[in-house]
């Protein structure tokens, strides 16, 4: 067994989910001469109060953009 485990922001919709994972799947078994049907893909959501960029939160981050 194959275990892709991707971590990132809250935001995409379920369809872009399904997307990334058929897409990942096939990238890792092409690659690898890996079977597809022994790749797992796991998804790990982050919020943005949980996700830090240059030592500040990505909800601080926004709010600065969005008060210039």
């Amino acid at each position: 067994m194959f275990i892709l485990k991707v971590t990132m922001a809250r935001g995409r919709t379920p369809e872009q989910k399904e997307a990334l994972i058929a897409q990942l799947s096939q990238a890792a078994a092409e690659h690898l001469h890996w079977p597809l049907e022994e790749v797992r893909v796991a998804i790990y959501e982050v919020g943005e109060y949980e996700w830090g960029i240059g030592g500040r939160s990505m909800a601080a981050r926004r709010k600065d953009v969005q008060n210039h």
